[in-house]
């Protein structure tokens, strides 16, 4: 079911449509979860969700790395700009994310005049370091163990060169210990879960098996193609049917069981894990990543003693339960009224790969509800 040779072929899509409902005769209500913010835009973009029978119902969780920052980070992040000595570097998603006060963002701040510069890259944030030597820039390090290495070797290289103006502020997170916390939560309510394909190219795939061995919960490594989604699910749905949980992965043409170890090295060279707060999660242990004292210099928490960031949610707003798929985010009371993408009272909204954006986005039409067009895309 999961050989590479096959997963594009349309042809399939009946035969294994009419298994899917076979299945869920079987299953009953079942609650699948992604785990990643591609996938949820990608299910949200390719319509998934209009194909499935009813008793499939598929949730966001925490896999979109600016929607977990908590908001005492933004608001800390956002004082900093206050220093003219100070150049904020940030990738652009994190530029709309609000702080505590709606409406107060880094692109508010750059709006009044505050030294705030979009980067594609770590390296980009160096390179502005090297042009700008009269500055300190400050680079917004966001992101889970896909980002982490880039991060370490933009790191690496500020220390072999010496650049004293030049800091990273490490929001980095942990997978492994998030998922921990999430299925040990009292509300935890998900039968399996889609795991996130960009982040096990990295740690590999093994780093999921704690799933089934230790939880009892099927999982799979997902791609982000229509039909990388459609086998997933499927492949989800027969493990639940046989009640023989296991950790797959569907996306061998990407991740391997090892990873990529010279990623992997890098990060345990610049950072050590370190416990984190998490917006919807709170604090979870060694869920994330700190600068090794060997990099003090170049760590912008020590540098301008950033600690002990506050979680505070904006009022009315469930960003908190739609991370932990507790709530969808059309339950939000603020969602599409006073809570947009060009006005967002919480960070769902704002991020590419937010849930609530996603719904947003891709609200159900007149042809989303035409499975048979959909049947296409797969």
């Amino acid at each position: 079911m999961l050989s590479e040779p096959r997963f594009r072929s349309p042809d399939d899509v009946p035969r294994l449509l009419a298994r899917l409902r076979e299945l869920s005769a079987r299953t009953g209500p079942v609650r699948l979860m992604e785990i990643c913010g591609t996938h949820t835009m990608a299910i949200a973009r390719s319509g998934l969700k209009s194909l499935l029978p009813p008793e499939i119902r598929l949730l966001s969780g925490p896999g979109c790395p600016v929607c977990v920052t908590p908001t005492g980070a933004i608001d800390a992040v956002l004082a900093l700009t206050e220093d003219p000595r100070i150049v904020i570097a940030s990738y652009g998603d994190l530029l709309r994310v609000p702080g505590s006060k709606r409406g107060d963002s880094l692109l508010y701040r750059k709006a009044l005049g505050a030294s705030v510069e979009m980067v594609y890259s770590p390296m980009d944030a160096l390179k502005l370091a090297r042009t700008r030597p009269e500055k300190e820039v400050v680079f917004l390090g966001v992101g889970f163990e896909t980002t982490a290495p880039g991060t370490a070797a933009c790191l690496l290289e500020a220390r072999a060169e010496g650049l004293s103006n030049f800091s990273v502020l490490c929001l980095l997170k942990r997978t492994k210990p998030a998922l921990q916390a999430l299925i040990e939560s009292p509300d935890f309510a998900v039968d399996a879960l889609l795991c996130p394909g960009h982040v096990a190219a990295v740690t590999g795939a093994a780093a999921f098996d704690f799933l089934p061995s230790r939880y009892g919960l099927p999982a799979v490594i997902g791609g982000f193609e229509p039909a990388d989604l459609f086998y997933s699910v499927l492949t989800l749905c027969e493990m639940l049917a046989q009640k023989k949980p296991a950790c797959l992965n569907e996306y061998l043409r990407v991740v391997r069981d090892c990873g990529n170890p010279a990623a992997m090295a890098a990060i345990d060279r610049v950072f050590f894990p370190s416990d984190s707060l998490w917006r919807g999660l709170s604090l979870v242990k060694q869920g994330g990543y700190a600068i090794r004292p060997a990099f003090a210099k170049w760590d912008a928490a020590s540098k301008f003693g950033l600690t002990d960031f506050a979680d505070i949610e904006p009022a009315g707003c469930r960003c908190a339960q739609v991370i932990r798929g507790v709530a969808s985010p059309p339950e939000c009371p603020l969602f599409g009224g006073r809570c947009t993408p060009s006005d967002p009272v919480g960070p769902c909204m704002v991020s590419s790969e937010g849930a609530c954006a996603a719904a947003y986005r891709y609200r159900p039409s007149e042809a989303s509800a035409n499975p048979e067009k959909k049947q296409e895309e797969i």
